[in-house]
């Protein structure tokens, strides 16, 4: 989510805004003001009623957030999406409780928040009818409050019910999995609920499909995917889970020194097939050449450009005792192939996406052997 702008913070969460997110106003803005004819006032109410709507998303993510910050998970952000916002927890509690209430109070925060409205509505004289919604989104000649109050209190329901199907990566499917986690395993769990989540994906599919409904195609997509996604991470959890960096990095690892050229550096990979390498002065790490930097630095500067002056040198490494898992997402979140393992700023190695795959497979034979027969067991490579 880094192509994102900061808009504020709440409880040191930071809220942002991706880059794409202004197609879905431009969007709103299309639809009602040309598809549903409504002119320029149209195109004014749909800009104001999707900028409400993601008030509520907001509102909706916060209280994951503030749910998962009471029992002690790191909330890095929330970032709205054309498709809605997400909340960026540092992990999913194993607890089956804990990630119950994690994923309600999302859908709470909607239903608090419907009759909130509905009272207000109810204070203020102000008729609430969802059978008179589209007679109102209709008639758009006018700035219509009624027609503005209506669609947020609808649209504000519909969020919070919809994301109750059972689903992943909507709340229902965690619901779904922390219940069943009651009864059994925690991979087990996820299995069962990612199933069931993608074939309610590919029968929203099919008949998104048949309606000529393609924004419901685009939604179960995301659904199927995201469901996938989620049993890979979970698995791969619980085959990585207890495993450590020193049991994965590559001692023999080449490396090089701070006056080393990038001629040197392309010369040692061709010798070595190693495509990142750790900068080291003397028997002390100070950075890491990784290939996408080596192939920029040569674009930009030549092979002649000295080590020192275009490693990366802001990267901090892997230690021997970090998590496989942990270092794995690192990995992903920095988009680097890999990381120097130091110890006490002395160079020991480097550890891969490839390493850890490579482990990843070993330990998910030995996994499958020891529970044969056993159909959840995980028997795939990361990609």
């Amino acid at each position: 989510m880094g192509q994102s702008i900061k808009l504020f913070s709440v409880r040191g969460i930071a809220v942002r805004m991706h880059l794409t997110f202004p197609l879905i106003l431009a969007w709103a803005a299309l639809q009602f003001g040309v598809l549903a004819r409504g002119g320029w006032t149209g195109a004014i109410f749909g800009v104001i009623a999707t900028s409400l709507l993601f008030i509520v998303v907001i509102l909706h993510e916060l209280g994951h957030s503030f749910t998962a910050q009471r029992f002690g998970v790191e909330v890095k952000q929330i970032v709205l999406l054309p498709i809605g916002g997400v909340a960026q927890l540092a992990h999913i509690p194993e607890k089956p409780t804990q990630e119950f209430l994690i994923a309600i109070a999302g859908p709470a925060v909607n239903f608090g928040l419907a009759i909130f409205l509905g009272v207000v509505a109810w204070i203020a004289q102000f008729n609430v009818s969802l059978e008179q919604l589209p007679g109102l989104l209709l008639n758009l000649d006018s700035m219509s409050l009624a027609a503005l109050f209506t669609y947020t209190f609808a649209s504000n329901l519909l969020l919070g019910v919809f994301n109750l199907i059972p689903a992943f990566p909507m709340d229902g499917g965690r619901i779904l999995r922390a219940l069943l986690a009651m009864r059994m395993s925690y991979p087990r769990a996820t299995v069962i609920a990612v199933g069931i989540g993608q074939l309610l994906a590919i029968l929203m599919g099919a008949v998104g499909f048949l309606q000529g409904n393609f924004f419901w195609v685009l939604i179960a997509i995301f659904i199927f995917t995201g469901a996938g996604q989620e049993r890979q991470l979970v698995l791969a959890r619980s085959v990585l889970g207890d495993l450590t960096v020193e049991q994965a990095y590559s001692r023999g690892a080449r490396s090089l020194a701070p006056g080393a050229t990038l001629r040197d550096a392309v010369e040692l990979t061709l010798n070595s097939f190693q495509a990142d390498f750790p900068v080291c002065d003397g028997a002390q790490l100070v950075g890491i050449l990784t290939h996408a930097r080596l192939v920029e630095a040569l674009n930009q500067h030549g092979p002649d450009k000295v080590v020192s002056e275009v490693m990366l040198s802001d990267i901090a490494p892997a230690a021997p005792g970090d998590n496989l898992l942990e270092v794995q997402q690192r990995l992903a979140e920095l988009n680097v192939d890999a990381l120097p393992v130091s110890q006490g700023g002395a160079f020991l190695g480097l550890i891969t996406n490839r390493d850890i795959n490579e482990i990843y497979r070993l330990a998910s034979i030995r996994a499958g052997s020891q529970e044969a027969g056993d159909p959840y067991a995980p028997a795939d490579v990361l990609p």
